[in-house]
């Protein structure tokens, strides 16, 4: 009886004419879609302007895009530097490899260059795109099934990935499709995230925080159960324990803020609110013209002693 399985593609890039699609960068690129399209409605939502999710996604991702690449290159060093390795295949990010450590490290400098630049805060913004971000990593996470890489140990569960051999020594076989666990619980990262922030209403980067120890816990186990090369500490792959480290910080934030900072923060943007300053400005006027005009009453006190008068000057001529 033959196993049921997940098929891999015979290939990761398809060819438009001359032109390579590349399924990685594909997925890459859809997530980014994803979470600047969500982030956007999120962040309108908060009082901020349309397009300024956007607008800081032009730094936050390139940035991203570097951190991921190079956390990538430094932890797995031995796959570029060492003996019989070409150093030139750590620039072909097309091929797959980025830390999303890194990635959410110098994304989030990227994300503060572009905030200063439009006078926002940093952890308002996080807020917003928080969950868009795990959707991202979700969608994102499919690009390593079209490369046929970050799988689990060898199973015959219905639901293993088919992977082929290679002559980079991948051994064919059905394993546990890692990519799409981690996939999934992305998926419920950012449902968690969106039911707790209304929940909730949390500010002060506290959504932000909470999709960071959400997705640790779930990269811990997950990250125990891959088979691809890594350098361990302790018996634990560099990325467990880098989980537990950002998973404890991220706990810390969200206790901290709260007792310092509880609540939501209103999002003032410069010219978010160019009809409520309008308004502003016209009731200011009106109570400026009010204070200027006299009142009704006035107006009738001033006109009957007029009339007084006029009768008192009447009542001496005759």
């Amino acid at each position: 009886m033959e196993l049921a399985y997940i098929p891999s593609p015979s290939s990761g890039v398809l060819y438009l004419g001359p032109v390579p699609l590349r399924g990685y960068a594909f997925c890459i690129i859809i997530g980014v879609f994803v979470a600047v399209w969500l982030g956007n409605k999120r962040w309108i939502a908060r009082g901020g302007r349309a397009g300024t999710v956007a607008d800081i996604a032009v730094w936050a991702v390139p940035f991203g895009l570097i951190g991921g690449r190079l956390y990538h290159v430094i932890t797995d060093y031995q796959l570029y530097f060492s003996e019989g390795r070409d150093w030139v295949d750590a620039f072909k990010i097309w091929e797959g490899g980025l830390g999303i450590w890194g990635a959410i490290a110098f994304g989030a400098l990227g994300a503060w260059i572009g905030c200063r630049r439009r006078g926002i805060p940093l952890p308002a913004y996080a807020d917003a795109i928080a969950p868009g971000i795990a959707f991202a990593q979700a969608i994102g996470r499919w690009g390593n099934w079209f490369n046929q890489e970050l799988y689990g140990r060898a199973t015959d569960l219905p639901w293993a990935v088919e992977i082929t051999s290679s002559s980079d020594g991948r051994v064919a076989g059905t394993y546990h499709p890692t990519f799409l666990y981690e996939s999934l619980w992305c998926v419920g990262v950012a449902l968690l995230v969106i039911w707790a922030d209304r929940r909730f209403k949390l500010g002060h980067g506290r959504a932000f925080a909470l999709y960071v120890a959400a997705y640790c816990a779930g990269r811990f186990w997950i990250e125990y159960m891959r088979v691809d090369e890594a350098h361990h500490i302790l018996g634990l792959r560099l990325n467990n324990w880098t989980a537990v480290l950002v998973f404890l910080l991220a706990v810390l934030y969200i206790v901290l803020s709260a007792r310092k900072r509880p609540g939501r923060e209103d999002v003032v943007e410069p010219g978010a609110s160019g009809g409520e300053a309008a308004s502003d400005d016209e009731a200011e006027a009106v109570e400026k013209g009010e204070e200027g005009a006299p009142s009704e009453k006035e107006e009738s006190s001033e006109a009957e002693a007029e009339h007084s008068k006029d009768g008192a000057g009447s009542a001496k001529k005759s």
